[in-house]
């Protein structure tokens, strides 16, 4: 499963790294951004899936896997 963030409708609540640190950081202004190059392990699949159905602004796009 790989996981996206839209900037454009990120509004930075921060929900998602605090959901799932592992998965996700913040910019130096406080928006979400994906570690790495999106790619989720299995075992952080949840963590993402919560960071997702809990963003605000539905910025967090979930690619190969269903919600």
């Amino acid at each position: 499963m790989r996981v996206l963030i839209d900037s454009t409708r990120c509004q930075g609540h921060g929900r998602c790294y605090d959901l799932a640190p592992d998965v996700f950081g913040e910019d130096d202004e406080g928006y979400g951004t994906v570690l790495g190059d999106g790619s989720v392990s299995p075992g952080e699949e949840p963590h993402a899936r919560l960071a997702a159905s809990n963003c605000p602004e539905r910025a967090i796009d979930v690619e190969g896997a269903a919600l």
